[in-house]
């Protein structure tokens, strides 16, 4: 992958301060239109912030692609959508070669993807086949496409966004832990409360179709926001807890099979971005508690027997913290 060419002195142009009032100035601006999902939009900008992908999992109906298209409009970040089907060939997302007509006669040009965007939306990804979620792998890793033997780099920043329907399961293809392992973070999209609910309905059903926003950050000002999280102090003895508590997911006895150094990784790359986000110098405990289900949940293979109780990954998380 080609390595980022900005110089790294650049960013003492972007004021640090600046930078995490426009983060904030964000946040408020997609609460202008997407209403009761505040944590998972915390935890989309966590992800952003962190360079990696999320998986957001949700029933039907709750606004995930309106979320993520807002995400794109207040960072001024290009969007396509991918939805995902079992017909859909591994070429429909990385880009195929035609036959194109020039002066000098016919020749073969790269016609570029859906995968040629700073977010991408992967709709419901498991109802793609195996082939067509493994085309996503390289993307999602190496930050690049490689068709006929060439490789094209994908444009910085760059995220896959990809979202699935955990109720109905006929016609799909489970995500394969390597792939899984491969979203930084796993998002639980819920339903909202009651009066939230009544606000969404007031607010999509009186006036316009659809409630302007406003840009608030560049791709330039996130690129430095990035390279700036990376940066963010964390003292040896949180970072010694990120790691003990993964390494205890490969020891529980509710838990088969453990998260990788991978996990690791991520929990102190988010916990590093949530500080950031919120305004502080340096990583907090509070950082890897709340960060914890988010990077584990899709990691952890619980037993039989757990699943047979009822238990959930996020019960086992929750005791691994205690």
């Amino acid at each position: 992958m080609t390595q980022d060419a900005t110089d790294p002195a650049d960013d003492e142009q972007y004021d640090i301060d600046e930078l995490q009032s426009k983060l904030r100035d964000a946040r408020e601006e997609l609460d202008r239109r997407i209403v009761g999902q505040g944590d998972v939009l915390d935890g989309l900008f966590v992800c952003i912030l962190a360079d990696g992908n999320a998986l957001l999992e949700s029933n039907p109906g709750l606004g995930k692609t309106t979320m993520v298209r807002t995400v794109a409009e207040v960072t001024d970040l290009s969007f396509s959508r991918i939805q995902n089907t079992p017909d859909l060939m591994p070429s429909d997302i990385t880009g195929t070669e035609i036959i194109r007509e020039t002066d000098a006669g016919r020749e073969f040009v790269f016609e570029k993807g859906p995968i040629f965007a700073n977010v991408v939306l992967a709709d419901e990804i498991n109802r793609a086949t195996p082939k067509t979620q493994a085309a996503l792998l390289e993307a999602m890793q190496e930050r690049q496409v490689t068709a006929s033997g060439d490789t094209y780099d994908l444009p910085e920043p760059f995220f896959v966004l990809a979202t699935q329907n955990p109720i109905d399961q006929s016609g799909t293809y489970a995500l394969p832990e390597a792939q899984t392992d491969r979203f930084m973070m796993k998002l639980l999209v819920d339903y909202p409360g009651r009066d939230q609910e009544e606000e969404i309905v007031d607010l999509y059903t009186e006036g316009s179709e659809t409630v302007p926003v406003e840009r608030v950050l560049t791709r330039e000002e996130i690129r430095a926001a990035q390279r700036l999280v990376r940066d963010v102090p964390i003292a040896e003895d949180i970072r010694e807890r990120a790691v003990d508590l993964v390494r205890r997911t490969r020891e529980a006895e509710e838990i088969e099979f453990g998260a990788s150094p991978r996990a690791s990784m991520a929990l102190v790359s988010t916990a590093k971005a949530r500080a950031f986000l919120e305004g502080r110098s340096h990583v907090a405990e509070e950082d890897i508690e709340a960060l914890a289900a988010p990077v584990l949940r899709h990691r952890i293979i619980l037993d039989f027997r757990s699943e047979r109780e009822g238990t959930t990954a996020d019960d086992v998380i929750a005791s691994l913290l205690e």
